[in-house]
């Protein structure tokens, strides 16, 4: 949005950066909602978006990078130190699907009843 001066209503590193804390932000919602959604289309749409998002977060951050409008609140991480964060996320991954494994191993498919009775669908088809 021009001002009456024929300029941005915000300096161009402010305007970037907000749309890079946004991007940032939608990603953590994104995130959020695809781990409580049960649908699994809506799940699979949400991340997507989360992927999505995230190479537009990368785009821009390399775009305000190039520059030289972003200053990094922290140093560059060393390789080693990223390995090994790395090496213990994937450890707790892998615990936590053999833990997941092990509780559902036993439970059929349907493992408990329905405490309502099924609801008729609201779409109708169309002709």
């Amino acid at each position: 949005m021009p001002s009456p001066s024929g300029g941005s209503f915000l300096p161009e590193e402010d305007l970037l950066n907000t749309i890079l804390n946004e991007l940032k932000r939608s990603v953590k919602e994104y995130t959020t909602a695809t781990t409580e959604s049960v649908c699994p289309t809506v799940r699979n749409m949400f991340s997507n978006l989360t992927a999505d998002t995230l190479k537009m977060q990368g785009d821009m951050y390399q775009l305000i990078e190039q520059q030289k409008q972003y200053a990094a609140p922290i140093p560059h991480a060393m390789k080693n130190e990223l390995d090994k964060q790395l090496q213990e996320a994937q450890k707790t991954s892998q615990q936590t699907r053999q833990l997941i494994s092990q509780k559902t191993s036993g439970l059929a498919v349907t493992s408990h009843q329905a405490n309502v009775n099924q609801h008729p669908t609201n779409v109708r088809p169309s002709h």
